[in-house]
């Protein structure tokens, strides 16, 4: 059994949930302890506890830390990468690219621990002196999805641990293998007992705890809307500092203008690759009369030769999706979407392979209308769905319809149109002849409306969160 990192200990607990293989579900990875509320509450103590010290370490002290555990999982790509696809289901690649993310993102904050400025300003009052200088926000209490499993965890405890703040880390908890990798690689690399802590377990014991404990000060949580709503309440009910990312319901426009090969091309990757299992995802492709035909008889064909199979073989494009219960809310969504009057073009089965697996065929589904559910709310899983539109305005306006805001693509060869794009997408994102998915680790990562709310992640717009603003006046 993988126990539980509190305060530099690995500690068993009487229970464990087996870590299950989405491509083969008789793999059974590990099996990984489960935190209750006693667990959890002494790894919220030790964390601030180590905090009293760690938030005045040194720059060069959260730098080494940082840049060992950049260097050990970047050697550790493949392996961690097999580990990924196995837990979550994303293909090969794709696990091994992520991973490569991870240790990017832990140099680059390594070199953020270096960079910390602050402003000496002069006062309006004769010889006062005015600094203003960034201090740890505290204990921070991350709460991760599933469909990142290394990524995402990276993003929150790399900033965390690199402005001074100590962590307690929920992975979800059907991928705790890549978060207890994360665990062990940065308690190796120096981080000092309670300033990493890493407690699996649900949410309603484990999450829960973190979100009443008044010893953490801050709550940085990915997920869906309707928990990080709950999250966010209960944040604000003891004036914690909050940073929720959550759903999307991303367009991506197609204008008659387009080149056909790129449109098809990001559409299929934003929509279908990662099993469509990101919140960046492609769900509602927009596109013009003058192409519609020619643009969804291409990407039917392109959806076709798409290979879905176990995530660790070679020549598989699409892995599994995560579990049964998304498997069925994908095929739930299908049937939701043909009951209201759309024709499904291609996909939208659920596969069998020669292990038994949550294989679902890519769907994609025409003749939809923008008030219809399946364009409405996330699905989550490899469902894309076309609306035709008349021109830019129509594409825009309905693009913008909706309560999300994460990312927003379109595809043209018209200056005019990306420009005006850009400008007025309600998104947090833009994408210009790029899928809507995928983003660079050293740029703020976030959406509006519905999607997010509270500082940026990544980048340095991730100080933001994870520091607090003081200003200290000084008399001669």
């Amino acid at each position: 059994m993988k126990p539980l990192l509190i305060n530099g200990e690995w500690i068993t607990t009487s229970h464990g949930r087996d870590n299950i293989n989405p491509s083969d579900i008789s793999d059974v990875i590990d099996v990984y302890a489960q935190a209750g509320i006693a667990e959890t509450q002494a790894a919220i103590q030790a964390a601030a506890q180590a905090g009293e010290k760690w938030g005045h370490s040194t720059p060069q002290q959260r730098h080494d830390v940082l840049l060992r555990t950049a260097n050990e999982i970047l050697q550790r790509k493949d392996e961690i990468g097999r580990l990924l696809s196995r837990e979550e289901g994303k293909t090969l690649a794709e696990g091994v690219a992520e991973t490569t993310r991870a240790a990017q993102i832990f140099d680059f904050f390594a070199g953020e621990a270096l960079r910390l400025t602050g402003d000496k300003l002069a006062s309006v009052r004769p010889g006062v002196e005015v600094d203003v200088t960034r201090e740890p926000v505290g204990v921070v209490g991350i709460i991760a999805p599933w469909n990142f499993p290394i990524a995402i965890p990276a993003w929150k405890m790399a900033p965390a641990i690199c402005y001074g703040n100590t962590v307690v880390m929920k992975p979800a908890e059907l991928v705790p293998g890549c978060a207890w990798v994360l665990a062990d690689i940065l308690h190796r690399s120096g981080a000092p007992a309670g300033v990493v802590n890493l407690v699996m377990g649900p949410g309603s014991v484990v999450g829960q705890e973190m979100l009443e404990n008044p010893r953490v000060d801050a709550i940085s949580f990915t997920g869906s809307v309707a928990t990080g709503a709950r999250v966010g309440d209960a944040c604000m009910k003891q004036m914690k500092k909050v940073q929720l990312e959550m759903g999307g319901k991303n367009p991506f426009v197609i204008l008659d203008d387009a080149d056909l090969e790129t449109a098809v091309e990001c559409t299929v990757n934003g929509a279908f690759f990662s099993t469509g299992q990101r919140c960046t995802a492609s769900s509602r492709i927009i596109v013009t009369e003058g192409i519609h035909n020619r643009f969804v008889e291409a990407v039917i064909d392109r959806v076709r030769m798409l290979v879905v199979d176990d995530a660790l073989k070679s020549t598989t494009q699409i892995g599994p999706v995560v579990d049964e219960t998304q498997l069925q809310q994908d095929l739930d969504y299908v049937a939701i979407a043909r009951a209201q009057g759309g024709n499904v073009r291609v996909g939208g089965e659920e596969l069998r392979r020669e292990k038994q697996g949550f294989y679902f065929q890519p769907a994609l589904i025409t003749d939809t209308q923008n008030t219809m559910r399946i364009n409405r709310e996330e699905v989550f899983g490899p469902v894309a769905s076309v609306i035709r539109v008349k021109d830019y305005d129509e594409a825009l306006h309905v693009a913008n319809d909706t309560e999300f805001g994460l990312s927003s693509g379109i595809c043209t060869t018209s200056l005019k149109y990306a420009s005006h794009f850009k400008r007025h997408a309600e998104a947090g994102m833009v994408m210009v002849n790029l899928p809507t998915a995928g983003v660079d680790y050293h740029v703020p990562f976030g959406g509006r409306k519905a999607s997010s709310y509270g500082a940026r992640e990544q980048g340095s717009y991730a100080r933001e969160f994870f520091t607090i603003v003081k200003t200290a006046y000084t008399a001669p």
